[in-house]
């Protein structure tokens, strides 16, 4: 069973709700999943973990929110399989700033998969969506730790 950390940031308590439904959706798939808040507590050993996943919002113009910096110095590494999911809202700066900070997150981490962008709250449709995307990062760890 691999192990997943998923490391998240929040705002307005999105982010919290996409991680836990990702957590119970890794868990379906297989993988166990242990959640840390972001700037809340002792950052986790990493390198415990088979992979990481990291949530955040977008701040401001498309910004990656400080605390995802601080955590990102504190790991002090870049983990080999690192996923990334981000919450936003088209209302505020359209198609072009929309979960801009896990574009960001997942290029500079080099993700082996495109962010997860889930529009505000993760619900509807877009609960399929996280399990899918889920589901897609179990079948990767499976590749690579078989």
């Amino acid at each position: 069973m691999n192990n997943v950390l998923i490391a998240y940031a929040t705002y307005s308590g999105n982010t919290k709700e996409a991680a836990e439904l990702l957590a119970d959706a890794l868990g379906a798939a297989g993988c166990r999943a242990e959640l840390h808040r972001i700037g809340t507590e002792r950052v986790p050993d990493v390198s415990r973990h088979d992979a990481l996943v990291v949530g955040s919002f977008t701040w401001a113009e498309g910004a990656v929110p400080e605390e995802v910096k601080d955590f990102i110095l504190d790991v002090g590494y870049k983990p080999p399989r690192v996923f990334v999911f981000g919450t936003g809202d088209t209302q505020f700066g359209g198609d072009d700033l929309f979960c801009r900070a896990a574009v960001k997150l997942a290029r500079f981490y080099e993700s082996p998969m495109p962010p997860l962008k889930i529009e505000q709250s993760p619900r509807g449709e877009q609960e399929a969506r996280v399990a899918r995307w889920a589901g897609e990062i179990a079948s990767v760890l499976r590749e690579v730790t078989a």
